[in-house]
């Protein structure tokens, strides 16, 4: 079925007025995947630019050759989030990832149809979707027409709901399948986050994978980092792509979404903890106990090396205080010589581990 130039998906606000949500596809040449308008409201163009990148990591096609830009005619207001996945539907219908059910086609001959959508997610990589149907249907029902589509995402507490569309606890229920979250992969890696004062602390990377079909297309176009402004993006996605082509067997086959527990921070030494998380995700390195803890970045990782990093005392000294039993913590190989005496002791005494490393893979 053809994949149409453009699709709505509207939403209720909790003031009663209807949001609008209209996706437009055109070729990419080269601009961003996704483009969002919302006219001065810069923090809900940048979460619906989020929402709808994570909620693309479990579709089992992937597609970079399109831009697709989403627009809403009302802005909702800063803590509202119903809208979320009107925003994710309308993505998917211009796309030709998602189509009305057939009965819904034939319906709408006289009309053109209409899609409401209430729901959010904390988990839209996972395809996971949330919302509360009672009062979600609440306000839907003033302005449906027997011809509407309704769909509301679930709570766990309700069914079907008759002749209008379906309560929704994941996105492959859209198209029959079971819940694909079961298919991705994550793991977690710490690197130490040293500004000189008392924030200092261990931050965490996220690394979740989703298997793909084997495509053409670039390595970095299916590794998305949402949070992060363009530049850290480009760097993130250069790390993955450079060690997944050391790896051997990394390329063409996953999608990536890569998230941070503190997203603002500077320099590269984030990116052996990236890099480890990204292997121990896609099964190419053993779990340990605890946590991987890791400071390292490399101007070479398509040849798995790993380069030092500035702060070697003040990341030492933070990463023996946060260090606890089961945890593997893996420096630069240049640090060793100036490591001091007791720091490897002192790791082993509160039962972690120390690899000073100069190449992935020989972990």
């Amino acid at each position: 079925m053809t994949a149409p130039n453009s699709a709505e998906c509207r939403s209720v606000l909790a003031d009663g007025r209807v949001l609008t949500i209209t996706a437009t596809r055109r070729p990419r040449a080269n601009r961003a995947d996704v483009k969002c308008v919302v006219a001065g409201a810069p923090s809900i163009c940048e979460r619906m630019q989020e929402v709808v990148r994570l909620a693309r990591h479990t579709e089992a096609r992937f597609d970079s050759r399109d831009q697709v830009v989403l627009s809403m005619d009302i802005a909702p207001t800063a803590l509202e989030r119903d809208w979320e996945l009107a925003a994710v539907l309308a993505d998917r219908i211009v796309r030709g990832a998602y189509h009305a059910p057939p009965a819904y086609e034939t319906r709408q001959a006289a009309k053109p149809l209409l899609i409401y959508a209430q729901g959010w997610s904390d988990a839209w990589h996972l395809a996971k979707v949330s919302g509360q149907p009672a009062l979600a249907i609440e306000r839907l029902r003033p302005h449906l027409t027997p011809s509407d589509i309704v769909i509301v995402g679930d709570d766990g507490t309700q069914g079907e709901r008759d002749g209008a569309g379906v309560y929704l606890s994941h996105l492959g229920g859209l198209t029959g399948h079971t819940d694909p979250s079961a298919s991705v992969s994550t793991a977690r890696a710490w690197f130490p986050l040293h500004s000189g004062g008392v924030n200092d602390s261990l931050n965490w990377v996220d690394v979740s994978v989703y298997p793909i079909e084997a495509g053409g297309g670039e390595e970095e176009t299916t590794i998305a980092a949402p949070e992060l402004d363009p530049t850290a993006q480009l760097a993130v996605r250069q790390a993955l792509a450079g060690a997944r082509h050391f790896d051997g067997r990394g390329l063409g086959r996953w999608r990536t979404v890569v998230r941070f527990g503190q997203p603002r921070f500077q320099g590269a030494s984030y990116e052996l903890a990236l890099v480890m998380a990204d292997r121990l995700a896609r099964g190419r390195e053993f779990v340990p106990r605890g946590r991987v803890i890791a400071s390292g970045c490399s101007s070479a990782w398509h040849a798995g090396r790993v380069d030092t990093v500035e702060g070697r005392e003040a990341k030492v000294a933070l990463i023996l205080k946060q260090a606890s039993r089961g945890d593997r913590v893996l420096l630069p190989l240049a640090w060793q010589p100036d490591l001091p005496a007791d720091f490897a002791p002192a790791l082993r005494t509160r039962g972690a581990s120390l690899a000073c490393i100069g190449q992935i893979g020989v972990i």
